[in-house]
């Protein structure tokens, strides 16, 4: 079975430029932990209803030190602002993050 394309494949420039103004820069800037950055990229993803994104990124908040139950009320308190569609959006994406990683 061969792996699937994936978007940077297809759109080199746009993944170095993730790679190198996103995570490079703009995630490296002063004044932030990563761990806040996380914490605010986790709600504004769910708010969005960015869902591919969203998984990226709470694997990335767990990586950051970001606890499951952090997640679980970032995701509840999003809710309440976003939507209720959104939140529980989020929480089915959440909850596969953590049985992928056996949380």
């Amino acid at each position: 079975m061969t792996q699937a394309r994936t978007w940077r494949e297809d759109f080199p420039k746009l993944s170095e430029m993730t790679q190198d103004m996103l995570f490079g820069d703009v995630w490296e800037t002063p004044g932030l932990s990563k761990r806040d950055r996380s914490v605010v990229t986790v709600a504004v993803n769910t708010a969005l209803y960015r869902t591919e994104q969203l998984r990226s990124h709470i694997n990335r908040a767990l990586d950051n030190g970001v606890t499951k139950e952090e997640i679980v009320q970032i995701i509840t308190h999003v809710t309440f602002y976003a939507g209720w569609p959104t939140g529980v959006n989020g929480a089915a994406v959440a909850s596969e993050v953590f049985q992928s990683r056996n949380l």
